[in-house]
């Protein structure tokens, strides 16, 4: 779990005393922090190449300033993550118009090795410390499917202070908002999330159930396959309007159980590989050693799958590819 950025709860970014360290500017020091504005910008995104230019774009504007104004600011970090949070906040908005034109259903771009995504550290925590939830869970891709229902305002006040600890105070100075109400949009994203149903008890629990769904897959067991499915199970595929992909949600056991063995035939040579999916076991789909799809696994708590997130848009792939790796 990451707590507030900043030095301490509350403290401003700018300040015009001349106790500032004067290294807190350097390249080498700023640079240091990009992994945690990645983190930042997946979780507001659900895009790692969106993420990566939202990064870009705030290191461009912290060396566009001047150096009197870049000694003025108290704590660089503060200031960074306030700016990368407001291109976000920007980035969210337009990306709903981005959405209604998008073929079929879309969903956040996969990311490998999730613990490189959860950890990075952190100072002091926030004024509401029992809302806080964890870095692991929050990129998680039922999470992060969830955040996308959420308004963009919602979405920057949760992943501020419910995931990376900062107070309303901070956060009413990105989204232009009285502190009080960020506290309301943070309420109001809880609420939304309120309704989620309870995951898999632990990690080891969640990888013997996608174990078991890999084989019931290669074999073929129609039965077994069924056996763990919710009743309620939904399959999602974003497959971009670039390849084949289902348009619209596959809902129910038998019909989700027929569409994966259904694909199973049409590739003999489909390859299901168990990997990490965004923190959690899932598996990758292959053919001759390429990926071509990226599946992650939502497991209930009675043990049964409820979700299943496929991504075979070409373009969410390619770091799981060998090309297009990205440092977290």
């Amino acid at each position: 779990m990451i707590a507030a950025v900043s030095s301490s709860p509350g403290s401003s970014s700018t300040s015009s005393g001349s106790s500032q360290d004067p290294t807190l500017g350097s390249l080498g020091s700023l640079m240091a922090e990009r992994r945690r504005l990645l983190n930042l910008g997946y979780r507001m995104l659900g895009s790692v190449q969106d993420a990566e230019d939202v990064v870009q774009e705030t290191y461009a504007r912290w060396y566009a300033l001047s150096e009197e104004a870049q000694r003025a600011i108290d704590v660089p970090m503060a200031w960074l993550t306030r700016v990368a949070s407001r291109i976000c906040l920007d980035q969210l908005g337009s990306a709903r118009a981005r959405r209604e034109r998008y073929t079929g259903e879309w969903l956040p771009e996969p990311v490998r090795h999730g613990a490189g995504w959860a950890s990075t550290g952190g100072g002091a925590g926030a004024d509401d410390p029992a809302d806080r939830i964890t870095l692991d869970e929050s990129v998680s891709m039922g999470m992060l499917v969830l955040l996308d229902s959420m308004t963009p305002a919602e979405r920057v006040a949760f992943v501020l202070h419910d995931v990376f600890g900062l107070p309303f105070t901070e956060i009413a100075e990105t989204v232009g908002r009285t502190p009080a109400a960020c506290r309301q949009l943070a309420s109001s994203a809880r609420r939304r999330l309120a309704h989620r149903p309870p995951g898999s008890g632990t990690a080891a629990e969640h990888g013997r159930v996608v174990s078991a769904f890999r084989d019931a897959c290669e074999t073929g067991d129609l039965d077994a396959l069924v056996a763990l499915l919710d009743p309620a199970v939904e399959s999602r595929s974003d497959g971009g309007g670039k390849v084949r992909a289902a348009l619209r949600p596959v809902v129910g056991r038998d019909k989700v159980a027929r569409l994966f063995l259904g694909l199973m035939r049409r590739e003999p040579d489909m390859e299901l590989v168990e990997d990490d999916v965004n923190g959690t076991p899932g598996v990758a789909v292959r053919i001759a050693g390429t990926t071509f799809a990226v599946l992650a696994v939502g497991v209930g708590g009675a043990g049964l799958i409820t979700d299943l997130w496929l991504v075979v848009n070409p373009d969410k792939l390619g770091a799981w590819n060998g090309y297009g790796d990205r440092e977290t």
